[in-house]
């Protein structure tokens, strides 16, 4: 579908050109030389911040947008994203840049807007592998952006990359603006599947009075079951994404100090994640379409299992071979996780709930990697970097026997169609 690769592109673009000013931040910040708090504080604030105000805000977005539509609310985003980055171009002072830096993260919401977008035009059957090709895109923004941030700060300074970030999304507004299509818009009972209302619906309208109340327990249980669903969901993705941002601040000096590793090797170990990632995402989804809840999330559950052995080797190998083998295994059973979560949670939720539940896994998402960030300093802090790979695989372990809890409880609710 012509849409769908429209969306891809436009998501790879800006995601890629918020990344692109990432790695900068600090440095701006010093060249500035008005941090309030000092610099570690206001580097905290300029990465952590955005991550705060998002989660708070994308499922209000999300909300709106299952009223008004999600082009409107994906092409908001991106006029948003567009006018903070101008902003900050030319921002003047360490307070205004984090300023706008925590009032991107509240008027942003792109990703989960464009999931929901997608949501909207593809079949229930097709949201997993939607939810995987979007995935792919985020990555790929995430590896390329820096890189062509890197080069455009050297080239032009820290003005000009903002400047030429705002530009990108700019185009990706207008171009989204002219080539996608309205989704279809459905109404539908609150937070019920398609499958679940229909029922209740039908029978309604039969005029069969005396059944009226069963109907209606009947449609009101399976709306709490499903609820009970997507809590599940989203507390899983807090811990699968909280695992995958752990190390991200402590990974750098392993390799360094323990692993002896080169730089260039380092950032090899990076990719080879995000390889695996991006690899094979679509493969997973075409592994899990069609298939029962209860059968998706057995499978989740090994998967974390897997996740903690993985994590669990790197834990004890000392051989960068091992190590980049143990990361593309990594990025790999990574891709079988974040993206299903989406899937099912889009799955699991009517046509006209889409953005708020799919806000709110996004939120999740954040919290997660919050809470990763905080863990991984606590693990920093409190382990020595020879060991502290223990501390990964002891929270895979944790979302895995949550998983198995979890999902018998989930069994008995019926998956959507």
């Amino acid at each position: 579908m012509a849409a769908l690769r429209w969306l891809f592109a436009i998501q790879l673009l800006s995601m890629g050109a918020m990344e692109m000013s990432g790695p900068f931040w600090p440095l701006q910040l010093r060249a500035l030389g008005d941090a309030p708090g000092g610099l570690a504080v206001a580097s905290a604030v300029a990465y952590a911040g955005p991550l705060v105000t998002a989660m708070l805000f994308t499922p209000v977005w999300g909300r709106i947008g299952d009223r008004v539509g999600h082009k409107p609310m994906l092409l908001r985003a991106l006029l948003a994203l567009a006018a903070t980055q101008l902003w900050l171009a030319f921002a003047g002072s360490a307070t205004v840049v984090l300023a706008v830096r925590l009032l991107q993260g509240a008027l942003a919401g792109f990703i989960a807007a464009a999931q929901a977008y997608g949501a909207g035009i593809v079949a229930r059957a097709e949201r997993g592998a939607l939810m995987a090709r979007l995935q792919v895109a985020t990555a790929l923004g995430s590896m390329l952006g820096p890189l062509a941030g890197g080069l455009a700060y050297s080239a032009f300074g820290f003005a000009a990359v903002n400047a030429i970030a705002a530009a990108i999304c700019l185009a990706c507004a207008a171009c989204a603006a002219r080539v996608l299509p309205a989704e279809r818009r459905e109404g539908n009972l609150d937070g019920l599947s398609s499958r679940a209302a229909s029922p209740a619906a039908s029978r309604a309208s039969s005029g069969l009075a005396p059944q009226s109340v069963a109907v209606n327990n009947d449609a009101l249980g399976e709306a709490a079951g499903l609820r009970g669903v997507v809590a599940g969901l989203l507390a899983g993705i807090v811990l699968v994404q909280a695992g995958k941002m752990m190390p991200q601040g402590f990974f750098s000096l392993y390799a360094e100090q323990v692993l002896h590793a080169a730089p260039w090797l380092t950032g090899l170990c990076y990719g080879a994640t995000a390889a695996g990632l991006c690899l094979f995402a679509p493969f997973w989804a075409k592994q899990f379409r069609d298939k029962p809840r209860a059968w998706v999330l057995q499978r989740i559950e090994w998967i974390c299992w897997a996740c903690a052995g993985i994590v669990a080797l790197q834990a004890i190998g000392r051989s960068i071979a091992l190590v980049l083998a143990v990361r593309l295994a990594w990025g790999i059973a990574m891709a079988a996780l974040l993206p299903v979560f989406y899937g099912l949670l889009s799955q699991e939720t009517c046509d006209a709930q889409q953005g708020r539940v799919l806000g709110a896994g996004n939120s999740a998402a954040k919290a997660g990697a919050l809470l990763g960030a905080a863990a991984g300093g606590l693990a920093m802090a409190w382990l020595p970097l020879e060991h502290i790979f223990w501390s990964v695989a002891t929270l895979y372990m944790v979302a895995a026997l949550g998983m198995r809890v979890w999902r018998g409880q989930a069994a008995a609710q019926p998956i959507s169609a």
